[in-house]
């Protein structure tokens, strides 16, 4: 695998092939020792075409292997547009790669579940070269994206769909042996709703369905919302618990808070853990992401589970805390304004953490450019009792999308933040609570980035804050089989 381009935009502790497009994590399993990541992938370019499962595989999260293209549509087979997102099975010897086989002139919206397995390690996939699920069910005008996992003896599957009568759902099968599968209707199904309170919905369809099992608690389904026309829109969840083969949920909640996370997808590793990882999608004029030859990035991997109390809760993994390097901020102290409290440098990827006692109004902003031109603002309303990220001056480049997003955040305590950037994307963990938001941002400015302390006019904050430089994945030399797809 070549080096990667030599693009002030393109992230080091982020996992992506050097160039073309990413999008959808898939077949995410820890096998044999191995955590395996797959992903959509162009190997022609940056745009959203060709799709294939480019693929990794790391002992620890940390140091990762390029593999072999793991999934190649088939010239006339009936995956030949494109092998579209699904997961895989650890069974045995087997991986077992389930995925969406997309043809045009069957329809966009109809994505039949194929299949293929591995032997060696995901070395090489061998596709079925048939569809395992053949008849969709009656009255989907969307059907797409299977999620398949152990359940006792058996497995089950998850298919994300729409409804004629106007409902998004997710749809159920169940299989003795990963070869038959019966239908058993749909898992979860409603008409579009609000969102965490919101305004946004949850949409005409649900894409990339996710579940992660009660542990003693609560289950979670976790779904990315589509919407005629506009496509793919954000990420929410269902918290709640299954009754004979349904599942009974509250309200729907919000996964990842901000505009830039999609599709994400878990992973069970050892030890009950579960893992996450997201599509982080570009904020920017395609014509600028075609230009840098390279569009989309993961998430970083995040620990998730649903709280004692109902919610939906994650962080980075465990792992990510060896890529500290030098620290480069220490900052701890207390202000009443009005001039902002300078707390020091910072590289353009750095991990960052903050406990903010405020009285009222008060934020930490980070300054990309010299004169403070260009800047991404993380900021406490407690009168909203919101956590705000705002990036509407985070690139003097009128290209890049801008914006400001919102969380939930507790007033009258101290707030804790994890916050994770990496040079053109932000990742901003609310510890307090689990939450998160999830947005990329293109800073034009050349000189070092500064990080400050403000407070609104009558305010005081105590505030204790930590950053450490973000050191890059370890990507290992590919074998000269998979480096020539790449």
């Amino acid at each position: 695998m070549s080096t990667p381009p030599l693009d002030p935009y393109y992230p080091v502790a982020h996992l992506r092939p050097p160039r073309n497009w990413v999008n959808d994590p898939n077949g995410l399993v820890f096998h044999d020792g191995y955590y395996h990541v797959s992903y959509q992938y162009n190997p022609y370019g940056a745009t959203h075409a060709n799709l294939h499962w480019g693929h990794f595989r790391s002992p620890d999260l940390l140091s990762w292997e390029p593999l072999p293209i793991a999934l190649s549509p088939t010239p006339g087979g009936v995956d030949g547009d494109g092998c579209f997102s699904g997961n895989a099975v650890s069974d045995g010897d087997r991986l077992i790669a389930f995925y969406s086989a997309h043809l045009v002139a069957r329809s966009p919206q109809h994505q039949p579940v194929t299949c293929a397995v591995s032997h060696d390690g995901g070395a090489t996939f061998r596709p079925r070269g048939e569809l395992l699920i053949p008849e969709l069910p009656e009255g989907c005008t969307m059907y797409r994206d299977p999620y398949v996992w152990r359940d006792g003896d058996g497995w089950r599957m998850l298919v994300g769909a729409a409804l004629a009568d106007g409902r998004a759902a997710t749809l159920l099968y169940d299989s003795p042996d990963l070869e038959t599968w019966a239908y058993r209707g749909p898992f979860v199904a409603r008409h579009p709703e609000p969102i965490g309170g919101t305004e946004e919905l949850t949409g005409d369809g649900w894409e990339c369905p996710q579940y992660l099992p009660a542990a003693g608690g609560q289950a979670a389904l976790i779904f990315s919302t589509w919407t005629e026309p506009t496509g793919p829109m954000r990420v929410a969840a269902l918290i709640g618990e299954e009754h004979d083969g349904h599942f009974k949920a509250g309200a729907p909640v919000w996964a990842d808070h901000g505009p830039d996370c999609y599709a994400p997808a878990l992973l069970r590793a050892p030890g009950g853990r579960w893992l996450l990882w997201g599509w982080s999608w570009e904020a920017r004029d395609q014509a600028w992401a075609v230009a840098g030859g390279w569009a989309g990035v993961l998430t970083v991997p995040r620990e998730i589970h649903v709280g004692g109390d109902g919610t939906l809760r994650q962080r980075p993994a465990t792992e990510l805390l060896a890529l500290r390097g030098e620290r480069t901020v220490q900052a701890e102290g207390a202000t009443h304004g009005p001039e902002p409290v300078e707390l020091g440098s910072v590289g353009r990827a750095f991990d960052l953490t903050a406990r903010l006692e405020p009285t009222g109004s008060v934020g930490l902003r980070l300054l990309t450019t010299p004169d403070g031109s260009e800047y991404l603002d993380i900021r406490l309303d407690p009168d909203a009792g919101e956590l705000v990220v705002d990036r509407h001056h985070a690139s003097l480049d009128t290209r890049a999308h801008g914006g400001a997003y919102r969380m939930p955040c507790p007033t009258g305590q101290p707030v804790d933040l994890r916050v994770v950037v990496d040079h053109s994307i932000a990742e901003v963990f609310l510890t307090s609570t689990g939450q998160v938001l999830t947005l990329r941002f293109y800073p034009t400015g050349q000189g070092a980035w500064r990080l400050q302390a403000r407070t609104a006019p009558g305010t005081r904050l105590r505030y204790a804050v930590d950053a450490w430089e973000l050191q890059p994945l370890v990507i290992k030399t590919p074998t000269a089989s998979a480096a020539e797809q790449y």
